[in-house]
């Protein structure tokens, strides 16, 4: 199973730099057409997005995530860190498993 990375160009170096495979996305039709790369591609298994590139695509996003298809589709922060008003790691772990926070 391999990883692939959607994001800015420092996103894309840093998974880059632990062997994880990855484009740049600029702009909507560059985020696109690395999506659709990724998720048509039988050896990726998980899709490690930045939380701005799935933004720029985020119907496409949000129904790759409501059909429940293969790869898996993560959204991660950019180095800019988490967009305002999103979960973090601790908080969407402890809601899959019921617990509080």
């Amino acid at each position: 199973m391999n990883y692939f990375a959607i994001g800015d160009e420092d996103a894309v170096l840093g998974f880059g730099l632990a062997g994880v495979r990855g484009r740049a996305a600029k702009n909507a039709d560059e985020a696109l057409g690395a999506f659709r790369e990724a998720v048509a591609d039988r050896k990726v298994g998980v899709v490690l997005i930045t939380e701005r590139a799935a933004d720029l695509i985020r119907p496409q996003v949000d129904s790759w995530l409501a059909s429940e298809s293969f790869p898996l589709v993560v959204e991660v922060p950019d180095r800019g860190g988490r967009l305002p008003g999103r979960p973090g790691l601790r908080e969407l772990a402890s809601s899959a498993l019921g617990v509080g926070a």
